[in-house]
């Protein structure tokens, strides 16, 4: 059971964490298509003696795809590995305050940096249509880029999802 299933329902927070939930179960089945691209891969390889580059590019293309929208999927679920010597022992308004003031703080400068930054890596991408070095690799490496940006637009639409539920929640006075 999730954090979130054991809190009290924050509407808006509550829609925008099932939307990102749904987008991180869609992007999941990616894994199911690398598994699938690694044994092909293998089976090439030993069974053949030859392989693709363009396969293996694709698997850590798809591999960065589930990592990267994974990010907000586990934020929603608080899932997310924690460091947390004490956290785990505080009350659940002092955790709540925690999240309140490290949110703003250090999480959203955070995300925001990247965000900011992955555009004009992508842009720039796209501008020379940026492709594989290798002759048989994979084309339009702006593609991948682009997850960059997107992933890192929905971890912080997660993050504010959560500083709307923990300062709802605080200002309630729930416990």
């Amino acid at each position: 059971m999730t954090e979130n299933e054991k809190l009290p329902p924050v509407p808006l927070s509550d829609a925008i964490d099932k939307f990102i939930q749904r987008v991180g179960l869609t992007i999941a089945w990616s894994y199911v298509v690398l598994v699938l691209v690694i044994m092909l891969q293998v089976i090439l390889r030993k069974g053949f003696a030859s392989g693709f580059i363009a396969l293996e590019e694709l698997q850590w293309h798809l591999y960065s795809i589930g990592v990267m929208f994974g990010l907000s999927y586990a934020q929603t679920t608080n899932s997310h590995i924690r460091v947390d010597l004490f956290y785990s022992r505080l009350r659940g308004k002092t955790k709540r305050l925690i999240e309140v003031i490290s949110i703003p703080i250090l999480v959203m400068p955070f995300i925001v940096i990247i965000f900011m930054q992955s555009l004009d890596f992508v842009s720039e991408s796209y501008r020379v249509n940026e492709s594989s070095e290798a002759a048989s690799g994979l084309p339009y490496r702006w593609l991948i880029k682009g997850v960059i940006p997107v992933s890192f637009g929905l971890l912080g639409l997660a993050v504010i999802s959560r500083f709307i539920r923990d300062l709802t929640l605080l200002l309630k006075g729930d416990d």
